[in-house]
């Protein structure tokens, strides 16, 4: 998509270019990591030991504690996914060298979950044979595509989103049974074979009304766009496109939603609302809204929306 420069009524286009090398894209990336990508920088040019013989560009840890490869190219190229599934068998082999690494650089108190080790692969563009060995594989990749232009203006979006949505609409199937429920023997056996969470999990012995605001938060923000992507974890579940935008903490009677927004920027908070910026909390997100009722579902949207247009712009 072109890009226009405004100025006085007057529109004009910016010419494309491209970064001199692949340094110079990894420095940016790196030096911008929270922003970019809601994650924490641990290593540059990591080297796999002699047996592997590679250099993996970047390590991090995102904000779940998912450890992160971040693998770079300046033009098209195939190498880029075939090179980035090598370190992430490398990764998945060698996790107590990466949380070593992740330790010296953070701290000891840092924790780690390897449900999903995230690969990111950061191009100008993509094939589409590549695209589609991607969503063959089934593998935690993401592909995202950058323009650089003049003007140093950088724009970067995910362009294949990740395959693994798997979520019901509605509550009850055309036999009366509850879809969720039926999901939730479907994929027990995966859970305890993965030792991975799941959406249903977090809905276990929650009465109709919490599991009714649940599901139709959770359908209103995975419909805000194709890229967002739904990470179950122990004690929440987070929704997130680049990073975290809203993380929904499941009670018995409520239900929690930790937005990513600045307290000082959206005036005076609603009732419900409150700033738990200084107040610890499961996931990430400053602005905390409590929903115990269906009545609260429409006004707890439009904060969802206003967090996700925050992130993804």
């Amino acid at each position: 998509m072109p890009l226009y420069l405004l100025s006085q009524a007057k529109v004009r286009k910016l010419d494309q270019t491209n970064f001199r090398s692949e340094k110079e894209l990894q420095t940016l990336v790196e030096t911008n990591l929270p922003l970019l990508f809601g994650a924490r920088f641990v290593a540059t040019e990591f080297l796999t030991g002699a047996k592997h013989a590679g250099r993996i560009d970047t390590l991090a840890l995102d904000e779940n504690d998912n450890p992160m490869i971040i693998e770079y190219k300046v033009i098209e190229s195939s190498d880029l996914i075939n090179q980035s599934l090598f370190y992430l068998s490398w990764l998945d082999d060698h996790r107590g060298e990466f949380e070593l690494t992740a330790r010296k650089k953070l701290g000891d108190k840092i924790e780690f979950d390897w449900d999903k080790i995230r690969v990111i692969c950061i191009a100008p563009g993509f094939k589409k044979y590549d695209m589609h060995a991607v969503g063959m594989m089934g593998a935690n990749i993401e592909l995202w595509q950058f323009q650089l232009h003049e003007e140093d203006i950088f724009d970067i979006d995910k362009v294949f989103p990740r395959s693994d949505r798997d979520y019901e609409t509605g509550l009850t199937a055309s036999n009366g049974k509850n879809p969720i429920m039926i999901a939730a023997g479907r994929k027990a056996a995966e859970t305890r074979r993965t030792a991975t969470y799941t959406f249903v999990e977090h809905l276990k012995g929650k009465d109709q009304t919490i599991m009714e605001i649940v599901t139709a938060l959770r359908e209103y923000t995975l419909a805000l766009a194709e890229t967002i992507e739904e990470a179950p974890k122990k004690l929440y579940i987070a929704y997130k496109v680049s990073q975290n935008f809203v993380c929904m903490e499941v009670q018995k009677r409520k239900v929690y939603l930790f937005l990513k927004l600045n307290p000082s920027e959206v005036g005076k908070l609603p009732i419900h609302f409150r700033d738990v910026s200084n107040i610890g909390h499961y996931g990430t997100g400053d602005i905390e809204c409590t929903i115990s009722s269906l009545e609260q579902i429409d006004e707890a949207k439009l904060w969802i929306k206003k967090a996700f247009d925050s992130v993804a712009g």
